[in-house]
C-alpha cells in the first residue's frame, strides 16, 4: 500500500512539471522525486523506531547505516533501536560516534550517557554529563543527574533532582518510578509505594512499578495486591513477588499460600513460582 501511494505521489509529482519541458522540466521531475523518497524515508524511519519490533529495527538501521554510513540521523536512530532492544552496551559506540560527528548536540551526549548508565558504566556517564554547558538543563539531564546522585548514596541531591524532572515532563512515569525504586532501596517503603502508585497514574500499563509497588508492600508486611489494573498473567507475577517477599521476612506459610495462588491465576504453567513452591516444600521437609 505504501509503495501505491508513493507511485500516486510521484506520478503526480511529473504531471505538474511536465509542462515546464526539456532539461528544466527534467530537472524538477527530479527534485520533487526526491524530495518525496525524502519524505517518504523519514516516514519508515519514525514508523521503524515507534512500532516496529525492535530487534527489526536495529537490523534495519544496520542496513541503513552501512549503505550511507555519513548520515547522523541514521547513527542515531540505530544507537536508539539498540537501546529500545535492550542492548545499550553495543548502542555506546554507536552513541560515541554520533556525538564525535560534527553536528553532534548535547541531546545526543545525554543520550550518551543514559546508554552508559543502562550499561552500569557510571564513572564515564557522570563524566559525559559533567562536560555539557551547565545553563544546559533539559529534562533529561535532570533525570540522569537524579540517577548518577543516587549512585553515591546522595540522597538529598537525588531527591532534588527527581521532583525537578518531574516537574520539566508531561510523562514523568518513569521517573517517578525510578524515585520510587531510590526511596525503596533506602527503606522508606511507603513514600516508594506513594511514588510508584502515581507513577501509574500517568502511565497504568507500567508493569515495572506494578511490580514495584509488590516490593514495597511486601517490605511492609502487606501481602495483599495493590489496587492496580492488572491481566491475568500480571496478577499472578505481581502474587510471586509478594510470596518472595513474605518468605524473605520469614512469613514462610503465607509465602506458600501467595505461591500456590499464583499458579491457580496464572493462565499457562508458571514455571518460576513451581519451582519456588517446590523449593520452599523442599526446604520444609529437611
Amino acid at each position: 500500500m505504501r509503495h501505491r501511494i508513493l507511485a500516486t505521489l510521484c506520478l503526480g509529482a511529473m504531471v505538474m512539471v511536465s509542462g515546464c519541458g526539456g532539461r528544466s522540466g527534467s530537472a524538477e521531475v527530479d527534485r520533487a522525486l526526491k524530495d518525496l523518497n525524502v519524505v517518504d524515508e523519514s516516514n519508515l524511519n519514525d514508523l521503524m523506531l515507534s512500532s516496529a519490533d525492535p530487534n527489526e529495527a536495529v537490523s534495519y538501521f544496520r542496513r541503513a547505516t552501512g549503505q550511507d554510513p555519513g548520515r547522523i540521523d541514521l547513527q542515531r536512530n540505530l544507537a536508539k533501536a539498540l537501546v529500545r532492544a535492550k542492548q545499550p552496551s553495543q548502542a555506546i559506540p554507536v552513541w560515541m560516534k554520533v556525538t564525535n560527528h560534527k553536528e553532534a548536540t548535547e541531546e545526543d551526549t545525554l543520550s550518551l550517557a543514559d546508554a552508559l548508565i543502562r550499561s552500569g558504566e557510571w564513572a564515564e556517564a557522570e563524566r559525559q554529563v559533567n562536560q555539557l554547558p551547565p545553563n544546559f538543563r533539559p529534562y533529561k539531564r535532570y533525570r540522569l543527574e537524579a540517577m548518577i546522585a543516587d549512585s553515591h548514596g546522595d540522597w538529598a541531591k537525588a531527591d532534588s533532582f527527581y521532583e525537578t524532572a518531574v516537574g520539566l515532563t508531561n510523562a514523568p512515569a518513569g521517573v517517578l518510578n525510578n524515585w520510587g525504586f531510590s526511596k525503596l532501596s533506602r527503606g522508606s517503603y511507603a513514600e516508594a509505594e506513594r511514588l510508584f502508585a502515581q507513577s501509574l497514574s500517568y502511565e497504568p500499563d507500567l508493569f515495572t512499578a506494578k511490580n514495584n509497588i509488590a516490593l514495597a508492600r511486601g517490605a511492609q508486611r502487606n501481602y495483599t495486591l495493590p489496587a492496580v489494573q492488572t491481566t491475568q498473567t500480571e496478577r499472578a507475577q505481581l502474587l510471586h513477588t509478594l510470596a518472595l517477599a513474605a518468605i524473605k521476612q520469614g512469613d514462610v506459610a503465607v509465602g506458600e499460600g501467595l505461591l500456590r495462588e499464583a499458579i491457580e491465576t496464572h493462565p499457562q504453567h508458571f514455571d518460576v513460582a513451581h519451582t519456588a513452591l517446590e523449593a520452599l516444600s523442599s526446604n520444609v521437609r529437611n
